[in-house]
């Protein structure tokens, strides 16, 4: 099975908003989206601005996507299709989204449910949480790793 990590481009907007309302964990609608400002034009505004958006095929399909946003020093964004979970997408997803933003930041953030997969994936990923948020959120930072001399 070919699997593939690269940058997306305005084609793949449509299969970004398809794969984010299709997860079963942190899941919304297409009109919550909307409702929170996640519109086709933002995510087309997104790649203009940065390569700030990556997407994981399998056999040339998007089965997942990842977004940093480099002004904050955040991963804004994580999803894998649920039929294509397991397979390693989600951990070389983070990849270039943690290296764009350690890139510009010592310290690099995100927000998940405290209670999900997500966290303990994150947690695996070396990430440590480092703050309780309302209504069961965790923030959590990852450190850049300096070189040892």
């Amino acid at each position: 099975m070919q699997k593939t990590i690269r940058l997306a481009n305005s084609a793949d907007i449509d299969a970004i908003f398809h794969i984010r309302i299709s997860v079963r964990e942190n899941h919304l609608s297409r009109e919550q989206l909307t409702q929170m400002g996640i519109i086709p034009e933002a995510i087309q505004q997104a790649l203009a601005d940065a390569p700030c958006i990556w997407i994981a095929e399998v056999e040339g399909v998007p089965a997942g996507f990842s977004m940093a946003d480099s002004g904050d020093a955040c991963v804004f964004a994580a999803f894998v299709l649920p039929q294509f979970e397991g397979q390693g997408l989600g951990r070389s997803l983070m990849e270039p989204a943690e290296c764009f933003l350690f890139q510009q930041h010592e310290t690099i953030w995100l927000e998940t449910a405290g209670a999900s997969r997500a966290s303990g994936f994150y947690r695996k990923l070396g990430w440590r949480c480092v703050e309780q948020l309302p209504g069961g959120d965790i923030r959590m930072e990852k450190r850049r790793q300096q070189a040892d001399t």
